[in-house]
């Protein structure tokens, strides 16, 4: 298995999350190349089960997410989940004051999640 290490960064607040979703429900956009919502982190945090995770700039990396290994999603990253088999997860969104927020075109599935929270 290959875990992530990475943490959120000191400071960090919580402005949102998705709704838990599992292989059956989970938003599509999640499922292809996107970005997270700008100027925030998002953090995939498992309940159940396993899915796995990479960044388009190193797809041979595939990091694996389970109950004990959320991930960390850096900002203006592009990125995709995969799901093998069952699973229930959700993703939390996190600014961090003074973030260096890019002008990136993409797709951000989790947007929606974080405006009532701006």
């Amino acid at each position: 298995m290959n875990f992530s290490d990475v943490k959120l960064p000191m400071g960090a607040i919580k402005v949102g999350e998705t709704p838990s979703m599992t292989e059956k429900n989970v938003i599509k956009g999640l499922l292809k190349n996107h970005l997270a919502p700008k100027g925030k982190f998002g953090y995939i945090v498992v309940e159940e089960g396993s899915l796995q995770y990479f960044w388009e700039d190193d797809k041979e990396n595939i990091i694996d997410a389970d109950i004990n290994h959320p991930i960390v999603i850096e900002p203006e990253r592009y990125h995709s989940v995969v799901m093998s088999g069952e699973v229930l997860f959700r993703v939390e969104f996190y600014k961090v004051a003074n973030i260096f927020e890019k002008d990136k075109a993409g797709d951000r599935p989790g947007e929606v999640f974080c405006e009532c929270f701006a």
